[in-house]
């Protein structure tokens, strides 16, 4: 980083949190319409990328299309619809580069706290930043606007479970969130505790090497198989070109997930039919299928899971990789001893225990000094609290890929923005009414959501404050939201008028 690239003004117009996938897009949202307002990006590690340079586990990838993945104003132009992780971070960096994005962000610079002031209008955010050759700084910010794109879950630390014994394992503990670099598993025996994305990525990767790999879950996963490659994404790519081919395929992938979605949750028997015939058809095994691919939940009622040429049932029927539905009762020297009296013997044991959540990225919010606490405020437009001036959260779709909604927010963001501007205002943030009830933000049944839902902000029940699955509603619906009266403005001339009571 030159001294250029480090250096930080006092006072930027928005301050963007995260150079992940999602902060690089608002970026380029933010430059492309509104080309008058100063940003910048703020990136707590010291590399771009987010998600795609924090996990380092064999055969990461995307568990959604890449097309829908990817920005829709940069086409994507690899092979893979089901793209590897090295690929979506090398098309991260590439995008920043090539609109310039890089250039505003600040790496190594932790957003600490950030209080608004209804006094100034402005927000102060306290940074963190550590230097090169490690030196701690501090110094503050101020913003108009700030805008989080941090995701929903912890950086620092996944989900860890206290398995009893596990001080007594006489083989090596890995957490994929933390895949170390020099690891070497090859001709080892490998047992992947958990059944969600992360282990039904890692199973095939790695039993391609492993002497013997095994997946143990308490209770089966919905798993769907899709094809790296789309066909007509390819025939679309070779005779359009590239913006119209990209629009053409996401419209496509958009309506067959949303189609797909529906179906599971109107139908949920047929759909749970579907799947287990699926199963049975790549396995042969009808008894395998029953007792470990087949979930007591109904498809969706948790996300479902990807495996992408269906490698995960390939590794199955190959004998390279078995799936074991049980309890652990206890780690012991030589491996993991289940509920039923059975000992997995293992070299080599990764916890895919899941992820823990965690709203704003750690960032401590207070608005005029009092303490901004999540659940006690409702989102609007998926976008921002209530009650909070100048502030928006970036989450995307739990049932589609993230970008989704992630770059529909950025350009709400940007009409909030136009829109404060064209009004002469200090400031908004939307205020629900005494008619809205609260419901939970996520609606998963998912371990990693129940464990945290409590400590993120609410959704309503009905207009601006529910949180839609469905980008096509979304759509329709966001950007034609009427600002003036769904957003309490407070004009420039007024900065005193307080919005936190």
């Amino acid at each position: 980083m030159t001294a250029t690239s480090t250096a930080i003004p006092d006072h930027v117009e928005v301050v963007i949190v995260g150079a992940g996938l999602s902060g690089i897009g608002a970026a380029y949202r933010l430059q492309d319409k509104c080309p008058d307002r100063s940003c910048l990006v703020l990136e707590a590690r010291e590399a771009i990328g987010g998600t795609w340079d924090l996990f380092r586990y064999p055969g990461i990838r995307s568990d959604s299309d890449i097309f829908t993945l990817s920005y829709p104003f940069q086409p994507w132009t690899g092979e893979l619809s089901i793209a590897d992780g090295d690929a979506i971070l090398d098309y991260i960096r590439q995008t920043a580069a090539q609109f310039g994005i890089d250039r505003r962000i600040r790496y190594a610079t932790k957003v600490m706290a950030a209080d608004w002031s209804s006094r100034t209008g402005r927000w102060t955010l306290a940074l963190e930043r550590t230097d090169p050759d490690g030196t701690v700084s501090h110094r503050t910010l101020t913003c108009s606007f700030l805008y989080c794109c941090t995701g929903y879950y912890d950086y620092d630390q996944g989900h860890a479970p206290d398995f009893p014994g596990a001080g007594s394992f006489a083989g090596t503990l890995v957490h994929p969130q933390f895949w170390p670099e020099d690891l070497d598993y090859a001709g080892k025996r490998v047992v992947v505790i958990g059944s969600g994305a992360t282990a039904i990525t890692l199973v095939p990767s790695l039993a391609a090497r492993a002497a013997h790999v095994t997946m143990l879950q308490r209770t089966p996963t919905w798993i769907s198989a899709l094809p790296r490659r789309d066909a007509l994404a390819d025939k679309l790519r070779r005779r359009l070109p590239a913006r119209s081919a990209h629009r053409l395929i996401r419209a496509k992938n958009i309506a067959s997930s949303i189609a797909f979605y529906q179906y599971c949750r109107r139908f949920p028997q047929a759909a749970r039919r579907l799947l287990t015939t699926a199963g049975i058809r790549r396995l042969k095994d009808e008894k395998m299928v029953r007792e470990h691919f087949t979930p007591s939940y109904d498809p969706w009622d948790q996300r479902l899971c990807v495996a992408a040429d269906a490698d995960l049932f390939k590794a199955v029927r190959s004998g390279s990789a078995e799936v074991v539905t049980d309890h652990i009762e206890e780690f012991v020297p030589e491996g993991i001893r289940l509920r039923s009296g059975r000992i997995l013997p293992a070299d080599l044991v990764i916890t895919a225990t899941g992820l823990r959540l965690l709203a704003f990225g750690r960032v401590k919010l207070s608005v005029n000094g009092a303490p901004v606490e999540p659940a006690k405020h409702l989102v609007w437009r998926g976008a921002m609290l209530s009650d909070v001036p100048n502030f928006a959260i970036c989450v995307g779709y739990t049932n589609a890929s993230w970008t989704l909604r992630a770059d529909l927010t950025s350009r709400l963001v940007c009409k909030i923005l136009n829109h404060m501007t064209r009004r002469g205002l200090a400031a908004v943030a939307p205020k629900p009414g005494p008619e809205v009830r609260e419901r939970p933000f996520l609606d998963l049944a998912s371990g990693y959501v129940q464990r945290s839902i409590d400590d993120f902000p609410r959704q309503g029940d009905r207009g601006p404050w529910r949180v839609r699955q469905n980008i096509v509603l979304d759509t329709l619906t966001t950007m034609r939201t009427d600002l003036d009266k769904t957003l309490t403005a407070t004009p420039q001339t007024s900065p005193n008028r307080p919005f936190f009571d």
